[in-house]
């Protein structure tokens, strides 16, 4: 499949055992493998040398490459947002909100996401409100330069 669908819905596999009834689930894919910021070390790069926009309940980091290659988006949920259980919500409704904007991201850039302990208790209305208010920032401080 393409990596610019990310929209698209895919069949789990069913194991050979199951029975007769058992449909298989859907699979939605959020974001793209292309999109995605894995290593460490471009975390860090985006970190220490990008522009930094924070709200309530995160603080965004960015940086524009000089390649052109697809926007990539990395998530940071420590500790301090709670267990797991509420680390994976949180990241898990980002991960949707930032999927929605990938056509409207600043071109040829990093994106990490960090979220603050605050996000633990904001509703998905609040995160997308402080993610919406933290790119129209970022794409003022981008269009300055």
């Amino acid at each position: 499949m393409p990596a610019g669908q990310s929209s698209a819905l895919v069949a789990a596999r069913v194991a050979p055992g199951s029975p007769p009834d058992h449909q298989p689930c859907l699979i939605a894919i959020v974001l793209p493998r292309a999109h995605r910021l894995r290593r460490s070390a471009e975390f860090g790069d985006v970190v220490r040398r990008g522009s930094r926009v924070g709200s309530a309940s995160l603080v965004l980091h960015a940086r524009v490459r000089s390649d052109t290659g697809p926007v990539r988006v990395g998530f940071v949920v420590g500790r301090g947002v709670g267990n797991a259980v509420l680390r994976n919500t949180v990241k898990r409704r980002l991960r949707h909100l930032v999927s929605e904007r990938l056509d409207s991201l600043p071109a040829h850039s990093t994106i990490v996401l960090r979220a603050n302990p605050s996000a633990a208790v904001a509703g998905y209305d609040r995160l997308r409100t402080d993610l919406d208010a933290s790119l129209e920032t970022l794409a003022r401080r981008l269009a300055r330069r």
